[in-house]
């Protein structure tokens, strides 16, 4: 994992997982350095990734005030019960459905979970964190999060696209990724982790995105995306292309097989 600010008040801890045929999915963790303190999601938790002592070269663990969990999939919470002990008076925000879903991994302190729908805001002493339903999500129980000091959304898996390589899927900026090859890969996204989309009215559709249109943020800090800055504008009319689209049909037994089989000792090209 690396570490690189996303303006002055916002630190990533950026990681990847190499996806065969099709790149390099950022998988990134927040920290909001408010009055009290926010860590968002908590990481795929893969043991070579060693999350907190990742999260402790940015903030002290005992530190954190907030646990964001924008929903509750393994990519999202992989350091959470780790965080959690190490952060004794942090308080995990999740949802009602979020905190079900989580409970049937592992239980979790009850006394220590605040659930926020969308549509509520947390104080976190010198901002407002105002929770919302991002346009597109694969998990019923997500919320994201506009921070009205920093002026940055936090978006969830919406915006997410994979990346060519490690080194860009890691990085501090989108913004050196083509606009064409961006739109490509977020649309691809949009296929794989909502594949509901295809199914939608448009114009219902496009009225999820209102919201975001008036937070109008300087910034949007996707877990499956390098944070992007000044982008807004072309990532909403990305949104309007998503509704209909065709979604992802991954590969076959045979098709596993054939991969399989080239990662087998003195297999040639063919």
């Amino acid at each position: 994992m690396s570490t690189h600010k996303a303006g002055p008040d916002t630190t990533v801890l950026a990681d990847c997982l190499e996806v065969p045929g099709v790149g390099f999915l950022p998988i990134n963790t927040f920290v909001v350095h408010a009055e009290q303190p926010v860590v968002v999601d908590t990481g795929c938790g893969l043991p070579d990734r060693d999350f907190l002592n990742a999260l402790g070269s940015v903030i002290d663990p005992a530190d954190v005030r907030w646990i964001w969990l924008t929903h509750p999939d393994r990519d999202h919470t992989g350091g959470l019960f780790a965080l959690l002990e190490a952060a004794p008076r942090a308080r995990l925000v999740t949802t009602f459905l979020g905190a079900g879903i989580m409970s049937t991994e592992r239980p979790l302190p009850m006394d220590r979970v605040h659930l926020l729908n969308p549509g509520q805001s947390l104080d976190a002493g010198d901002r407002t964190l105002h929770a919302f339903r991002p346009p597109l999500f694969d998990n019923p129980a997500t919320v994201g999060f506009y921070d009205d000091r920093s002026r940055t959304c936090f978006s969830s898996d919406c915006f997410g696209g994979p990346m060519p390589t490690a080194e860009v899927a890691t990085g501090a900026d989108v913004a050196g990724v083509g606009a064409e090859d961006l739109r490509a890969a977020q649309l691809f996204w949009a296929s794989v982790d909502s594949p509901w989309v295809q199914l939608v009215d448009k114009e219902r559709f496009l009225a999820t995105v209102e919201p975001l249109r008036s937070m109008d943020p300087l910034t949007i800090l996707s877990t499956h995306l390098p944070p992007a800055q000044g982008l807004t504008a072309r990532f909403l009319d990305t949104l309007g292309g998503a509704p209909g689209i065709d979604p992802f049909v991954g590969p076959d037994q045979q098709a596993l097989e054939r991969m399989l089989a080239g990662f087998e000792p003195g297999a040639g090209p063919g």
